[in-house]
Protein backbone atom coordinates (compact mmCIF):
# COMPACT_ATOMS: atom_id res chain seq x y z
CA UNK A 1 0.00 0.00 0.00
CA UNK A 2 2.83 2.66 1.22
CA UNK A 3 4.61 1.62 -2.21
CA UNK A 4 1.75 2.63 -4.33
CA UNK A 5 1.63 5.81 -2.60
CA UNK A 6 5.16 6.66 -3.00
CA UNK A 7 4.86 5.62 -6.90
CA UNK A 8 1.84 8.07 -7.31
CA UNK A 9 4.02 11.27 -5.49
CA UNK A 10 6.99 10.29 -7.39
CA UNK A 11 4.64 10.77 -10.46
CA UNK A 12 3.23 13.87 -9.12
CA UNK A 13 7.02 15.62 -8.40
CA UNK A 14 7.58 15.02 -11.92
CA UNK A 15 4.65 17.11 -13.39
CA UNK A 16 3.76 20.59 -13.52
CA UNK A 17 0.05 20.77 -14.07
CA UNK A 18 -2.02 18.23 -12.17
CA UNK A 19 -5.77 17.42 -12.92
CA UNK A 20 -7.86 15.70 -10.30
CA UNK A 21 -11.01 13.85 -11.87
CA UNK A 22 -14.09 11.67 -10.04
CA UNK A 23 -16.79 9.65 -11.17
CA UNK A 24 -20.47 11.28 -12.52
CA UNK A 25 -22.99 12.01 -10.52
CA UNK A 26 -21.08 12.68 -7.56
CA UNK A 27 -21.47 12.09 -3.91
CA UNK A 28 -19.12 13.07 -0.58
CA UNK A 29 -16.40 10.51 -1.24
CA UNK A 30 -15.94 12.02 -4.81
CA UNK A 31 -15.81 15.34 -4.04
CA UNK A 32 -13.71 14.39 -0.55
CA UNK A 33 -11.33 12.89 -2.02
CA UNK A 34 -10.63 14.67 -5.69
CA UNK A 35 -10.87 17.98 -3.70
CA UNK A 36 -8.86 16.74 -0.66
CA UNK A 37 -6.21 15.46 -2.75
CA UNK A 38 -6.09 19.05 -4.72
CA UNK A 39 -5.93 21.23 -1.58
CA UNK A 40 -2.92 18.74 -0.36
CA UNK A 41 -0.97 18.75 -3.48
CA UNK A 42 -1.31 22.87 -3.24
CA UNK A 43 -0.09 23.00 -0.16
CA UNK A 44 2.48 20.52 -0.65
CA UNK A 45 3.56 21.94 -4.08
CA UNK A 46 3.12 25.37 -4.40
CA UNK A 47 4.74 26.19 -7.63
CA UNK A 48 2.17 23.36 -9.42
CA UNK A 49 -0.79 24.23 -11.13
CA UNK A 50 -3.79 21.90 -9.41
CA UNK A 51 -7.08 21.72 -10.84
CA UNK A 52 -10.46 19.87 -10.12
CA UNK A 53 -12.67 19.06 -12.97
CA UNK A 54 -16.23 18.14 -13.70
CA UNK A 55 -19.47 18.31 -14.11
CA UNK A 56 -20.89 20.22 -10.82
CA UNK A 57 -23.74 18.87 -8.06
CA UNK A 58 -25.38 21.66 -7.02
CA UNK A 59 -26.07 20.09 -3.71
CA UNK A 60 -22.77 19.88 -2.63
CA UNK A 61 -21.14 22.97 -3.80
CA UNK A 62 -20.53 23.19 0.38
CA UNK A 63 -17.75 20.90 -0.02
CA UNK A 64 -16.02 22.34 -3.24
CA UNK A 65 -16.75 24.67 -6.67
CA UNK A 66 -14.68 23.08 -9.76
CA UNK A 67 -12.51 24.27 -12.33
CA UNK A 68 -13.20 25.00 -16.01
CA UNK A 69 -10.44 24.24 -17.95
CA UNK A 70 -9.68 24.46 -21.34
CA UNK A 71 -8.44 21.03 -23.48
CA UNK A 72 -4.93 22.83 -24.06
CA UNK A 73 -4.14 22.51 -20.30
CA UNK A 74 -4.00 18.77 -21.04
CA UNK A 75 -1.19 18.53 -23.09
CA UNK A 76 1.64 18.24 -20.71
CA UNK A 77 -0.60 17.49 -17.36
CA UNK A 78 -0.87 14.44 -15.29
CA UNK A 79 -4.18 13.41 -14.84
CA UNK A 80 -5.46 11.15 -11.33
CA UNK A 81 -9.31 10.30 -11.54
CA UNK A 82 -10.34 9.35 -7.36
CA UNK A 83 -13.03 6.91 -6.72
CA UNK A 84 -14.01 5.65 -10.20
CA UNK A 85 -14.34 2.14 -10.83
CA UNK A 86 -14.30 2.22 -14.66
CA UNK A 87 -13.82 4.52 -17.21
CA UNK A 88 -17.63 4.86 -18.68
CA UNK A 89 -18.38 6.58 -14.94
CA UNK A 90 -14.94 8.95 -15.32
CA UNK A 91 -16.86 12.81 -15.47
CA UNK A 92 -14.90 14.88 -18.31
CA UNK A 93 -13.51 12.28 -20.92
CA UNK A 94 -10.62 14.32 -21.49
CA UNK A 95 -8.86 12.80 -18.84
CA UNK A 96 -7.78 10.74 -21.77
CA UNK A 97 -5.34 13.52 -23.17
CA UNK A 98 -3.14 13.69 -20.15
CA UNK A 99 0.42 12.40 -20.55
CA UNK A 100 0.02 9.81 -17.94
CA UNK A 101 -2.84 8.58 -15.68
CA UNK A 102 -3.47 7.49 -12.22
CA UNK A 103 -6.34 5.68 -10.41
CA UNK A 104 -6.86 5.53 -6.78
CA UNK A 105 -10.32 3.78 -5.87
CA UNK A 106 -11.61 0.94 -3.17
CA UNK A 107 -14.30 -0.70 -5.83
CA UNK A 108 -13.34 -3.64 -6.99
CA UNK A 109 -10.70 -3.19 -9.95
CA UNK A 110 -12.68 -4.56 -12.62
CA UNK A 111 -11.48 -2.25 -15.04
CA UNK A 112 -7.67 -1.47 -14.23
CA UNK A 113 -7.04 1.42 -16.26
CA UNK A 114 -3.75 3.62 -15.61
CA UNK A 115 -0.20 4.00 -15.70
CA UNK A 116 -0.45 3.53 -11.64
CA UNK A 117 -3.50 1.54 -10.42
CA UNK A 118 -4.29 2.14 -6.42
CA UNK A 119 -7.25 -0.04 -5.58
CA UNK A 120 -8.08 -0.72 -1.90
CA UNK A 121 -11.16 -2.73 -1.51
CA UNK A 122 -11.03 -3.33 2.00
CA UNK A 123 -10.75 1.09 2.35
CA UNK A 124 -14.19 2.26 3.98
CA UNK A 125 -13.69 5.06 1.07
CA UNK A 126 -11.16 6.61 -1.19
CA UNK A 127 -11.13 9.48 0.65
CA UNK A 128 -9.59 7.60 3.86
CA UNK A 129 -7.24 6.55 1.06
CA UNK A 130 -6.16 9.74 0.24
CA UNK A 131 -5.45 10.38 4.06
CA UNK A 132 -3.66 7.38 4.07
CA UNK A 133 -1.66 8.87 1.02
CA UNK A 134 -0.68 11.65 3.18
CA UNK A 135 0.46 9.31 6.32
CA UNK A 136 2.66 7.51 3.64
CA UNK A 137 4.41 10.84 1.88
CA UNK A 138 4.50 13.52 4.77
CA UNK A 139 8.21 12.63 5.80
CA UNK A 140 8.69 13.53 2.22
CA UNK A 141 6.81 17.02 2.64
CA UNK A 142 2.94 16.11 1.68
CA UNK A 143 1.20 18.86 3.89
CA UNK A 144 -2.46 18.16 5.10
CA UNK A 145 -4.49 21.36 5.30
CA UNK A 146 -7.46 22.50 7.06
CA UNK A 147 -9.54 22.45 4.31
CA UNK A 148 -8.23 19.17 3.43
CA UNK A 149 -8.98 17.09 6.47
CA UNK A 150 -12.62 18.79 6.39
CA UNK A 151 -13.09 17.12 2.57
CA UNK A 152 -11.43 13.92 3.46
CA UNK A 153 -13.27 13.54 6.47
CA UNK A 154 -16.84 14.74 4.75
CA UNK A 155 -15.90 11.96 2.37
CA UNK A 156 -15.53 9.31 4.55
CA UNK A 157 -18.50 10.24 6.67
CA UNK A 158 -20.75 10.29 3.89
CA UNK A 159 -19.39 6.22 2.16
CA UNK A 160 -19.18 5.17 5.87
CA UNK A 161 -23.11 6.18 6.55
CA UNK A 162 -21.82 8.40 9.62
CA UNK A 163 -19.74 5.01 10.58
CA UNK A 164 -22.26 2.48 10.37
CA UNK A 165 -21.70 0.52 7.16
CA UNK A 166 -19.37 -2.84 7.30
CA UNK A 167 -16.17 -0.90 5.47
CA UNK A 168 -15.99 1.14 8.81
CA UNK A 169 -12.87 -0.23 11.01
CA UNK A 170 -10.76 0.44 13.66
CA UNK A 171 -8.58 2.14 11.36
CA UNK A 172 -11.37 4.91 9.89
CA UNK A 173 -11.89 5.74 13.23
CA UNK A 174 -8.54 6.50 13.74
CA UNK A 175 -8.18 8.43 11.06
CA UNK A 176 -10.87 10.26 11.57
CA UNK A 177 -9.52 11.12 14.88
CA UNK A 178 -6.80 12.30 13.62
CA UNK A 179 -8.82 14.83 10.98
CA UNK A 180 -10.89 16.45 12.95
CA UNK A 181 -7.57 18.02 15.36
CA UNK A 182 -7.40 20.19 12.48
CA UNK A 183 -9.65 22.61 13.29
CA UNK A 184 -12.76 22.66 11.08
CA UNK A 185 -16.33 22.32 11.97
CA UNK A 186 -17.88 19.51 12.47
CA UNK A 187 -21.23 20.75 13.00
CA UNK A 188 -21.06 23.29 10.15
CA UNK A 189 -20.44 19.92 8.23
CA UNK A 190 -22.81 17.23 9.12
CA UNK A 191 -25.45 19.77 9.03
CA UNK A 192 -25.31 20.55 5.36
CA UNK A 193 -24.28 16.76 4.62
CA UNK A 194 -27.33 15.94 6.09
CA UNK A 195 -29.72 19.02 5.80
CA UNK A 196 -33.02 18.19 4.39
CA UNK A 197 -35.04 20.53 2.04
CA UNK A 198 -38.92 20.39 3.01
CA UNK A 199 -39.87 18.80 -0.71
CA UNK A 200 -37.25 16.24 -0.39
CA UNK A 201 -38.54 15.46 3.10
CA UNK A 202 -42.05 15.38 1.67
CA UNK A 203 -41.20 12.97 -1.48
CA UNK A 204 -39.33 11.02 1.40
CA UNK A 205 -42.75 10.38 2.93
CA UNK A 206 -43.93 9.44 -0.44
CA UNK A 207 -41.31 6.32 -0.76
CA UNK A 208 -41.63 5.17 2.50
CA UNK A 209 -45.91 4.97 2.35
CA UNK A 210 -45.22 3.48 -1.48
CA UNK A 211 -42.26 1.11 -1.66
CA UNK A 212 -43.32 -2.66 -3.04
CA UNK A 213 -41.91 -5.06 -1.23
CA UNK A 214 -41.61 -8.77 -2.63
CA UNK A 215 -41.89 -12.17 -0.44
CA UNK A 216 -37.99 -12.91 -1.25
CA UNK A 217 -37.57 -9.63 0.41
CA UNK A 218 -36.70 -7.43 -2.53
CA UNK A 219 -38.14 -4.06 -2.38
CA UNK A 220 -38.52 -1.33 -4.56
CA UNK A 221 -39.19 2.76 -5.59
CA UNK A 222 -39.72 3.72 -9.06
CA UNK A 223 -39.74 7.78 -9.29
CA UNK A 224 -40.67 8.78 -12.91
CA UNK A 225 -39.88 12.54 -14.15
CA UNK A 226 -43.56 13.45 -13.16
CA UNK A 227 -43.32 12.51 -9.71
CA UNK A 228 -39.94 14.74 -9.68
CA UNK A 229 -41.71 17.41 -11.24
CA UNK A 230 -44.78 17.53 -8.53
CA UNK A 231 -42.26 17.50 -5.62
CA UNK A 232 -40.04 20.01 -7.11
CA UNK A 233 -37.20 17.93 -6.82
CA UNK A 234 -33.88 16.82 -8.53
CA UNK A 235 -32.77 13.33 -9.65
CA UNK A 236 -29.86 13.98 -7.32
CA UNK A 237 -31.74 14.67 -3.92
CA UNK A 238 -34.27 11.90 -4.99
CA UNK A 239 -31.15 9.23 -5.12
CA UNK A 240 -29.98 10.27 -1.94
CA UNK A 241 -33.07 8.93 -0.33
CA UNK A 242 -31.87 5.22 -1.12
CA UNK A 243 -30.97 4.80 2.58
CA UNK A 244 -34.39 5.29 3.82
CA UNK A 245 -35.40 1.56 3.34
CA UNK A 246 -32.23 0.22 5.23
CA UNK A 247 -33.40 -0.38 8.39
CA UNK A 248 -37.02 -1.97 7.64
CA UNK A 249 -37.44 -4.94 8.96
CA UNK A 250 -37.85 -8.07 5.79
CA UNK A 251 -35.47 -6.14 3.60
CA UNK A 252 -32.45 -8.00 2.14
CA UNK A 253 -32.61 -6.20 -1.09
CA UNK A 254 -33.95 -2.45 -2.72
CA UNK A 255 -33.56 -0.82 -5.28
CA UNK A 256 -34.54 2.91 -6.48
CA UNK A 257 -35.15 3.52 -10.02
CA UNK A 258 -35.02 7.24 -10.47
CA UNK A 259 -36.00 8.72 -14.24
CA UNK A 260 -33.27 11.60 -15.82
CA UNK A 261 -33.31 13.53 -19.17
CA UNK A 262 -32.42 10.32 -21.31
CA UNK A 263 -32.14 7.43 -18.90
CA UNK A 264 -33.32 5.91 -15.40
CA UNK A 265 -30.38 5.83 -12.88
CA UNK A 266 -30.86 2.56 -10.65
CA UNK A 267 -29.54 2.63 -6.79
CA UNK A 268 -29.16 -0.86 -5.35
CA UNK A 269 -28.04 -1.58 -2.00
CA UNK A 270 -28.62 -4.79 0.20
CA UNK A 271 -28.11 -6.34 4.13
CA UNK A 272 -25.69 -9.02 2.88
CA UNK A 273 -26.90 -10.17 -1.06
CA UNK A 274 -24.57 -9.52 -3.84
CA UNK A 275 -25.83 -6.65 -5.67
CA UNK A 276 -23.05 -5.50 -7.89
CA UNK A 277 -22.92 -8.86 -10.00
CA UNK A 278 -26.87 -7.70 -11.06
CA UNK A 279 -25.46 -4.15 -11.53
CA UNK A 280 -23.13 -4.96 -13.71
CA UNK A 281 -25.60 -6.33 -16.49
CA UNK A 282 -26.87 -2.89 -16.62
CA UNK A 283 -23.95 -0.77 -17.04
CA UNK A 284 -22.86 -0.60 -13.67
CA UNK A 285 -20.92 -1.62 -11.01
CA UNK A 286 -19.69 -0.89 -7.31
CA UNK A 287 -19.72 -2.71 -4.18
CA UNK A 288 -20.99 -5.90 -3.06
CA UNK A 289 -23.94 -4.60 -1.14
CA UNK A 290 -24.36 -0.67 -2.82
CA UNK A 291 -24.18 -0.13 -6.39
CA UNK A 292 -25.42 1.55 -9.48
CA UNK A 293 -26.52 1.16 -13.01
CA UNK A 294 -28.46 2.97 -15.53
CA UNK A 295 -31.21 1.66 -17.64
CA UNK A 296 -33.13 2.74 -20.75
CA UNK A 297 -36.88 1.85 -19.95
CA UNK A 298 -39.15 0.50 -17.25
CA UNK A 299 -39.32 -2.69 -19.27
CA UNK A 300 -35.86 -3.09 -18.25
CA UNK A 301 -36.16 -1.75 -14.34
CA UNK A 302 -38.99 -5.24 -14.18
CA UNK A 303 -35.87 -7.32 -15.27
CA UNK A 304 -33.55 -5.43 -12.71
CA UNK A 305 -36.08 -6.15 -10.04
CA UNK A 306 -36.61 -9.66 -11.12
CA UNK A 307 -32.68 -10.39 -11.24
CA UNK A 308 -32.51 -9.25 -7.78
CA UNK A 309 -35.37 -11.63 -6.79
CA UNK A 310 -32.72 -14.56 -8.19
CA UNK A 311 -30.09 -13.14 -6.26
CA UNK A 312 -32.11 -13.42 -2.70
CA UNK A 313 -33.36 -16.66 -3.74
CA UNK A 314 -29.64 -18.03 -3.86
CA UNK A 315 -28.35 -16.29 -1.10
Amino acid sequence: MKEQALAILQMIEQFDTIIIHRHVRPDPDAYGSQGGLAEMLKASFPDKKIYTVGKEEPSLHFLRRLDTISDDVYEQALVIVCDTANRERICDERYRLGQKLIKIDHHPNEDPYGDIVWVDTNASSTSEMIYEFYLAGKEKGLVMTKEAARLIYAGIVGDTGRFLFSRTSAKTFQYASELIQYGFSMTELYNELYRTPVNVAHLSGYVLQNFELSGSGVAFVKIPKALLEQYGVTPSEASQLVSLLGDIEGIRAWVFFIEEEKDIRVRLRSKGVIINEVAKKYRGGGHPFAAGATIDSWDEADQVIADLEAACRTS
